[in-house]
């Protein structure tokens, strides 16, 4: 089964790719990798959320927040080069606007990681760094990047 076919089986349609914020490009490949610039929890042009994790978002919206940056990421890989050309995940890196004494940074960004692992099954089990900031840009709750192993 393709990586598209799965996605219609999961019923999960990608969304546009979120236009970037600075003078950067969404998605850049080099050989067989596609390093896909950190994604915010943008949904139809608009971010989803302000706030930090731990205060005025919960820990709960903040997963669910990855994972729209997640899907964010997918769109822009397949934008670049095609959804069924990943061979795998490779790296994914998170950042959360945690609010003071929040610490279960881990737990938010498994919202990416669990749905890599939906769609790619083990080809989506990658590394990953979790990391908790005082502020993201737009005032975003959580910002997701992700190396791609593409054929």
């Amino acid at each position: 089964m393709s990586w598209s076919q799965k996605l219609a089986e999961l019923g999960i349609q990608l969304p546009s790719v979120a236009a970037p914020v600075a003078a950067y490009v969404p998605a850049v490949r080099s050989g067989s990798h596609v390093y896909v610039s950190g994604q915010l929890p943008f949904i139809e042009g608009a971010l989803a959320a302000t706030g930090k994790v731990g205060g005025e978002i919960s820990p709960e919206e903040g997963k669910a927040h990855a994972r729209t940056c997640a899907l964010n990421a997918l769109a822009a890989v397949h934008s670049l080069v095609g959804i069924d050309a990943v061979v795998r995940v490779v790296k994914v890196g998170g950042f959360v606007a945690a609010a003071e004494g929040f610490t279960a940074i881990p737990t938010v960004v498994n919202g990416a990681s669990e749905l890599f692992g939906e769609v790619f099954a083990d080809a989506g089990r990658h590394a990953r760094a979790a990391v908790g900031v005082a502020e993201l840009p737009l005032g975003a709750p959580v910002e997701i990047e992700v190396i791609f192993e593409v054929g």
